[in-house]
């Protein structure tokens, strides 16, 4: 099957987070090493962006509240205001929670589950390009803004996370493992157990480590590699990749459906050591993959 690549930004450091909103039909994502959070707008193909006041790892629409998005900054989980304007204003507008108060960590990757919580997990900055101290991240979720729990601890790089809501599976990665967790998911409670592993790369022989990732309505995972320049796509049931998605970029980061029909696969990339050729670091839009993804949730407040 044939598939088509389109560029729609100028390499960035550290693209991330990917976000596709269907009200505003866009897609939000971010660098956190500029820092910078971007709006792409397919219909016109326009680009915006602003900068946060402190290092950003996503930014999801909070629902019912036009303007209004949960992103990181640092250590806090907030909510915050901005017109969507190139260049304007990104006001903190509710402190949620801070996490690994005593710590170095950092918030990463994080998304929401199909009831509107939100996902999201630490690491530790870098002691020297590329080393991490090991272990010292968590897991977290939001329940709006009244609740927060801590669901994984002696996490390295805690990264992409997706959910099968039929299975009441969910898929999460800790980057430095190099295979993707399958849990037990309480569609309920939003509360996880059962850990096994779906994928083991070194095992299936993949260069690179899994990142960022999202799920088709077949049940099928579509995850980014670092250093690996692809997305696979994985049948989790079997444990099996069934194809690998070239990517003109060796950092792949992310990836998520998104478009009128969810049959676009956006994926954002990095060019994170500096030393990448263009179009490293940018972010493109696949079609033709015969593939469609579920709505990109928005964060449930209260």
């Amino acid at each position: 099957m044939s598939y088509k690549f389109e560029q729609i930004s100028e390499p960035l450091v550290l693209g991330e987070g990917p976000h596709w909103d269907d009200r505003t039909q866009a897609l939000y994502y971010i660098s956190n090493q500029e820092p910078t959070i971007h709006k792409y707008v397919l219909a016109t193909k326009e680009h915006i962006k602003t900068k946060p006041s402190g290092y950003v790892s996503f930014i999801i629409p909070v629902e019912g509240k036009p303007d209004y998005y949960v992103v990181s900054l640092e250590r806090r989980f907030v909510v915050v205001h901005w017109d969507g304007q190139n260049n304007s204003e990104v006001k903190i507008v509710k402190e949620l929670f801070e996490v690994d108060q005593q710590t170095k960590n950092y918030i990463n990757d994080g998304k929401v589950d199909p009831r509107g919580r939100l996902y999201a997990g630490t690491m530790s900055h870098q002691e020297s390009p590329g080393v991490f101290a090991q272990g010292l991240g968590s897991l977290f979720r939001l329940d709006g803004s009244k609740n927060i729990r801590t669901l994984a601890t002696d996490v390295t790089i805690s990264n992409g996370l997706a959910w099968d809501e039929p299975a009441k599976i969910m898929y999460y990665v800790d980057s430095k493992e190099k295979r993707i967790r399958r849990y037990d998911w309480d569609p309920d409670t939003g509360d996880i157990s059962n850990l096994k592993y779906v994928v083991d790369f070194e095992k299936s022989g993949v260069e690179g480590v899994p990142d960022g990732g999202t799920i088709d309505t077949d049940g099928n995972l579509w995850w980014a590699v670092f250093d690996g320049s692809c997305v696979l796509q994985i049948n989790p049931k079997a444990g099996k990749i069934l194809r690998k998605i070239e990517i003109p970029a060796k950092q792949v980061t992310s990836c998520t459906f998104g478009g009128p029909n969810y049959d676009i696969l956006f994926v954002t990339t990095a060019n994170f050591t500096g030393d990448q050729p263009p179009p490293s670091g940018a972010t493109f839009m696949v079609t033709g993959l015969g593939a469609k993804g579920h709505p990109n949730r928005n964060f449930k407040l209260e």
